[in-house]
């Protein structure tokens, strides 16, 4: 909602839609008088495992499993507490259908946040998802007015206190390469980065489980499997109640919500130091870009601005080939701010604390989708640890296209996975497909220009012109 206390911070845009307080009130009246004929379930809670930087919730919603839904993603009080305040209070109202001509909304759908009166009022959808991700928006507001970097990511420690988080995408294994035994789970999906170190938002994950594989993903698995655990759009045997997870007769979109405590390896408080490593995953449909490549500060910033993977049959209605899609901090639509306020926050942890940063491709290599092969999670999962080990010889290769720096052996990695370039029996058709790639970057990065140091400027990437 536009209003006075907060409208300078907001970067209004296709994402962020204002709508007027008078449109607001009136949308909040309708549902208020819809909800009090029905009975509604209320939870208290909280996010943000840091208390100097969690943040009080009521949730009120129309179903029973969308309560139960954030039962799991949030914290939840140890005990019942008497004196406990909301500052902000979440209504679902997911069966209420928005009139677009009467209420100025563009669909059914609504997801409305008042941050003057503190309200996000939510109608015309059963994806329960929207819950989590309007109080992540919220995060994302907050935060960066308190010096503190909001993030869409996973984390995890080592027995060193050695912290990596990784960014990505839906679809681009953040959550399945979080998941290591020997690596206990600060979190799989929202955090934040204080003065202090990382902290989970949440109480739960929220797993995609698209083709689950109890051999790969076993904890992820054996947790999806468990009683109490929310499955949202996935199929089942009517008869044995069996869920069958290869199957995307609803949709790729499949999803999985359990607390943490139905992982075995977890960090009790949720909290940890600063990060020694960062991930930034992408899942590259073209095939093109390498599996893993070392990022400078600048380059690290320019990827985070850029949030390149590709959407593929599914995570979005009505998409059945794989795009291109460009989602800045990797969280474009739950970003409040400029994206620069983000890039920088982060660009000032990374030099003050020195992290290393990396690019890790999960995506095509051999061809593009339907041509190529997916990267094989084991060569990944050997990448992602080599990396966060500190284990990748310092020998590089700069590659010509997207300007990176490639790892010359990995352990572990046969090292003609390492150049994609090499994985193509058609090496005209990967340069012409690498500079189409590149095309996409370029011009995404416009929207950029003069909101960035000359230094991250510097970083972009070029199309680099036919030999």
């Amino acid at each position: 909602m536009r209003e006075a206390s907060s409208e300078r911070h907001i970067d209004w845009s296709e994402t962020n839609q204002a709508i007027s307080e008078e449109r607001f009130d009136a949308l909040w009246e309708r549902v208020s008088a819809y909800l009090s004929e029905r009975e509604v379930y209320s939870l208290d809670c909280y996010v943000g495992a840091d208390e100097r930087y969690r943040v009080p919730l009521r949730v009120y919603t129309e179903l029973a499993w969308h309560n139960l839904f954030a039962r799991h993603l949030f914290i939840a009080p140890s005990r019942p507490d008497a004196g406990f305040t909301p500052e902000f209070t979440v209504v679902d109202a997911a069966l209420f259908q928005a009139d677009p001509q009467r209420d100025g909304t563009r669909s059914g759908t609504f997801i409305l946040v008042n941050l003057a009166r503190r309200i996000i009022l939510i109608g015309g959808t059963r994806y329960a998802g929207e819950i989590k991700k309007s109080v992540f928006t919220v995060m994302n507001y907050l935060l960066p007015l308190r010096d503190t970097l909001p993030m869409h990511c996973s984390a995890n420690v080592g027995s060193m206190g050695d912290v990596a988080i990784l960014f990505g995408l839906s679809g681009t294994g953040k959550t399945t390469l979080s998941s290591d035994s020997r690596r206990p789970l600060i979190g799989d999906d929202e955090h934040g980065w204080s003065a202090d170190g990382v902290f989970n938002f949440e109480g739960g994950c929220y797993a995609k489980v698209i083709r689950l594989s109890p051999k790969a993903e076993p904890e992820i698995w054996a947790a999806t499997n468990r009683f109490a655990t929310v499955i949202e759009n996935v199929a089942y045997d009517e008869s044995t109640r069996a869920l069958n997870v290869d199957s995307d007769a609803k949709t790729e979109n499949t999803r999985s919500a359990y607390p943490l405590r139905y992982i075995p390896n977890v960090v009790p408080s949720s909290q940890a130091g600063h990060p020694k490593t960062i991930i930034m995953l992408t899942a590259d449909a073209f095939g093109v870009l390498p599996p893993i490549a070392k990022l400078s500060r600048e380059q690290a910033m320019y990827h985070f601005l850029s949030g390149y993977t590709a959407k593929v049959a599914g995570t979005e209605r009505g998409v059945s080939e794989p795009q291109a899609t460009f989602s800045t901090c990797f969280g474009a639509p739950f970003m409040v701010h400029h994206p620069s306020v983000y890039a920088a926050l982060l660009g000032r942890k990374i030099e003050q604390h020195e992290v290393e940063c990396w690019l890790v491709n999960t995506g095509w290599s051999g061809g593009p989708y339907g041509v190529g092969k997916r990267m094989a999670i084991a060569h990944t999962r050997a990448m992602v640890n080599a990396a966060i080990e500190g284990r990748i010889p310092e020998r590089f290769e700069q590659e010509p296209f997207f300007g990176l720096n490639v790892p010359t052996s990995v352990p572990d990695v046969p090292s003609e996975v390492l150049n994609p370039r090499n994985a193509w029996a058609d090496k005209s058709a990967y340069d012409q497909q690498a500079r189409k790639l590149a095309e996409l970057f370029f011009n995404n990065f416009k929207r950029f220009e003069g909101q960035v140091s000359d230094a991250v400027s510097a970083a972009a990437i070029r199309p680099l012109a036919p030999s």
